[in-house]
């Protein structure tokens, strides 16, 4: 949990030693006013902010009450009873705390915080694959919007993906919507993958082997653009290095690299690890608040890759969020009810 009342001076200070590098010293003052505002504000209106990993550094280490992956953050907003909810990550995200707090006020700082992997697949999709594939179980990773969520029957994360397809005992699953994670769990959970594409039939045999994962074709626009000589230029220079990658990396990516988890495990293996360099395959910005977190660590960098809708969210959208109130986040009802089954169903799994 940040501590939110570091007077201007503290907070100034704090940003300069572990962000020095990344900004100018005039670029830290207006942050640590910032941040000094909002976490004023916040107090004021008995607020409590959630901040994604992927949040840029300085909004990620001096403003969120708690930090988290979907997973971890999902959680916290189950448990929260502040409001309004400040949620620094992307729509969906604040969506899905909608959905767990119906009665509270989640506030998404920018309405321009969305996903590729989230627009990938629609609530129409996910019937049509019914259809098709009658009385087969519906896995959705969180990162999906609400309408998707209440088409299906459990939801999951990067982190407890394989532990949510296992809970449901059955021999075919249909897994949406990244078509990577899927490939991931179904070698982990020892499944024949299937990829089923928007408005294309399945084949009369597509389910007839054993233990089958129908995944679909989305992909994260970051980590589908890894690539395994990455890692084999990196480890040519550095022999000794640590290269984590994410799940929704390809399996190109993940078979090679020395570990795969969500977010979080990733975080904590850092932490961990007594390796003297360490590569990160995830969105940028958490490598340099890993860093800025564990400044003992070598944290070696191929090339930026950010994800354009975590950029979004911006501290001085954060104030605003608190000033104005905006952008209020709502899910109808009859979406919410359903979804939230989904939802619940995952966090039981844990």
């Amino acid at each position: 949990m940040i501590m939110s009342t570091r007077t201007y001076q503290e907070t100034y200070e704090f940003l300069k030693e572990r962000l020095g590098h990344l900004y100018s010293d005039e670029e830290l003052r207006v942050k640590a006013q910032l941040a000094v505002e909002v976490n004023r504000l916040k107090n004021e209106r008995g607020a409590v902010v959630l901040g994604h990993n992927y949040m840029d550094p300085a909004l990620f280490l001096t403003v969120p009450d708690y930090q988290g992956d979907s997973f971890e953050l999902c959680r916290r907003a189950a448990e929260t009873d502040r409001d309004p909810i400040v949620f620094c990550g992307v729509k969906f995200m604040a969506e899905t705390a909608k959905i767990i707090n119906p009665e509270r006020t989640v506030l998404l700082p920018s309405l321009e915080a969305g996903c590729s992997l989230a627009e990938s697949i629609t609530a129409a999709d996910v019937r049509e694959l019914r259809k098709r594939y009658p009385g087969v179980p519906v896995v959705t990773y969180i990162n999906t919007y609400a309408d998707v969520k209440a088409e299906c029957d459990i939801c999951c994360t990067s982190g407890n993906a394989a532990r949510v397809v296992e809970s449901l005992n059955a021999d075919t699953v249909i897994f949406l919507p990244d078509e990577y994670l899927a490939r991931n769990v179904a070698r982990e959970t020892g499944r024949h993958i299937i990829v089923a594409a928007k408005g294309i039939p399945p084949r009369k045999n597509d389910t007839d082997v054993e233990r089958v994962m129908i995944g679909w074709s989305g992909r994260c626009e970051v980590h589908e653009r890894f690539m395994p000589e990455d890692i084999e230029n990196v480890r040519r220079r550095y022999p000794d290095v640590v290269v984590l990658a994410h799940p929704e990396c390809s399996p190109e990516i993940t078979q090679i690299a020395n570990f795969s988890g969500s977010t979080k495990a990733m975080i904590e293996y850092v932490r961990q690890t007594q390796a003297p360099h360490y590569l990160l395959l995830t969105e940028c910005s958490m490598g340099e608040n890993i860093a800025a977190q564990q400044p003992d660590k070598h944290l070696l960098r191929i090339y930026e890759l950010s994800c354009p809708h975590m950029r979004e969210i911006t501290l001085e959208q954060t104030l605003a969020a608190l000033r104005e109130n905006r952008h209020i986040i709502d899910v109808t009802k009859e979406i919410r009810d359903r979804a939230r089954q989904a939802v619940e169903r995952m966090l039981a799994v844990g």
